[in-house]
């Protein structure tokens, strides 16, 4: 183990520097107010990127540069739902990231929450009708998170020809999220990258007007209209070292996206976390001095519609994967209602040496141990790589509150929130580092899938097997 007393004297000035400083706020500012939601294929994707090399390269970051990705981008048209009996409505709605553009009609299926188990069990009502389901992520029964895309995907698999995701929070009005093929890592479908169903998005209220009518009057019908489309785009992976002094070979890495959605700024998620990742190369860059091993910051591009810039990272860049000592996620890290935990993606080995380093940092956090499969952490983690992220160690499983609606702006954030992400990012990488003998190593294919195949991972990953052949198999038809 490091000399920890050591780390004592470049803590006081990180948190001295980082606690009298305005910085991650400024750019936050500058990221959702003049770049917009920086979804991919906009202009301020393109400007937030510029923006992201020019600071670091400030901030003493060396290898500063952009990595294109092209890849099936998909831009928003207009979309329309109308009740068709027994009553006319129009229902406000929007389509979500890679709905492939449709017209078609059929009756509802309100599958409340979406437990998986009632997929199977309602498939007979389901096949040939629209879909209907909440963004609560852990339905009742359920110990795990249910993701938007596995609801989708088990929606295709019962032979529904539409999707209606509901916020079950109020006032909050529709909630985004991408569906397309990325999302069950795998390769999208030949026709242009879109889903494999239309999928729209209601508010919580228009759902329980549809739930109302349907008790009164024992079924809906619906006419559903989208008119998105698809095509070839390039997005970009923004890369930069503090390159090591003694083992430069082994990399120390330190991520966010950047993308937001398109009908938001994005300003908890991702880019609090996004800023924190710039801070803590700031902080780094300016006080850590010659690092025994290089620390990587990396800003991928499009993880709303499938992770899809830091899986092409981890494919381009496979022959240096065993020499990533850790990756350590920052998605969301300084919004105001996370907490600062680590949450370790089942590495064992690594808790107690994190335990030890959150004693001589004097600071409370817990850590955790569990795997989610989305966000920038899995492509690695599937890779082998020993990965963790800033997130509650606590999870909840109550949903993204505004998150992924219009109302993820920037007065959302607190400063404080971006402090704290950004110091404990900059202090665990600093230890990371300077470790003479890092615990944790690459583990091969076999070791990560015995690992999936344990009872709390074991459903979501066979539906992820079952899925994809279905739509490999719908593909070659």
């Amino acid at each position: 183990m490091a000399d920890q007393n050591s780390f004592l004297s470049t803590d006081q000035q990180i948190l001295g520097d980082a606690y009298t400083s305005t910085e991650p706020m400024d750019n936050l500012i500058v990221l959702c107010d003049d770049f917009g939601s920086r979804f991919g294929g906009t202009e301020g994707e393109r400007q937030s990127v510029e923006f992201f090399q020019q600071k670091l390269q400030e901030y003493g970051v060396t290898n500063v540069h952009s990595e294109p990705i092209e890849y099936i981008g998909w831009t928003r048209g207009d979309a329309r739902l109308d009740i068709t009996h027994p009553v006319q409505r129009t229902v406000p709605c929007i389509s979500l990231p890679h709905s492939p553009a449709a017209d078609l009609a059929g009756e509802i299926v309100d599958m409340g929450d979406g437990a998986p188990k009632d997929f199977d069990r309602r498939a007979g009502e389901i096949a040939g009708n629209i879909v209907m389901t909440t963004s609560v992520a852990s339905p009742k029964g359920s110990r795990r998170w249910i993701h938007r895309s596995e609801k989708y995907g088990r929606a295709i698999l019962a032979g529904a020809t539409g999707f209606i995701f509901v916020n079950h929070h109020p006032a909050y009005g529709p909630v985004t999220g991408g569906i397309g093929r990325a999302l069950s890592f795998s390769a999208y479908r030949s026709d242009e990258g879109a889903g494999a169903i239309p999928a729209i998005s209601i508010g919580k209220e228009e759902c329980a007007r549809i739930q109302r009518i349907t008790k009164r009057t024992g079924k809906v019908s619906l006419r559903l209209k989208t008119t998105d489309t698809c095509g070839p785009t390039t997005s970009w992976n923004v890369i930069g070292d503090l390159v090591g002094h003694q083992r430069p070979e082994e990399i120390v890495m330190m991520g966010s996206h950047y993308d937001g959605h398109d009908i938001s700024q994005g300003a908890a998620d991702p880019a609090s976390g996004t800023v924190s990742v710039l801070e803590a190369a700031r902080l780094l860059g300016r006080y850590a001095g010659k690092l025994p091993c290089t620390v990587r910051f990396v800003l991928w591009g499009i993880e709303e519609i499938g992770l899809i810039g830091s899986r092409a990272y981890v494919q381009a860049h496979a022959a240096e994967l065993p020499n990533i000592r850790f990756y350590l996620n920052m998605d969301s890290a300084g919004s105001a209602g996370n907490r600062r935990d680590i949450v370790l993606n089942e590495w064992p080995r690594l808790q107690p040496l994190i335990e030890s380093y959150r004693e001589e940092m004097a600071l409370q956090f817990e850590v955790g141990q569990t795997v989610l499969a989305y966000s920038d952490h899995y492509p690695f983690f599937r890779a082998g790589v020993p990965t963790g992220g800033i997130e509650s160690a606590q999870k909840s499983l109550l949903g993204r509150n505004y998150g992924h609606t219009q109302w993820d702006t920037v007065d959302k954030v607190r400063l404080k929130g971006l402090r704290e992400a950004s110091t404990l990012a900059a202090r665990l990488a600093l230890r990371i580092a300077s470790e003479e003998r890092w615990p944790a190593r690459k583990r091969d294919e076999g070791a990560v899938s015995e690992l999936l195949n344990q009872p709390e991972y074991r459903e979501e990953e066979e539906f992820r097997v079952r899925l994809n052949t279905f739509l490999d198999h719908a593909g070659e038809q």
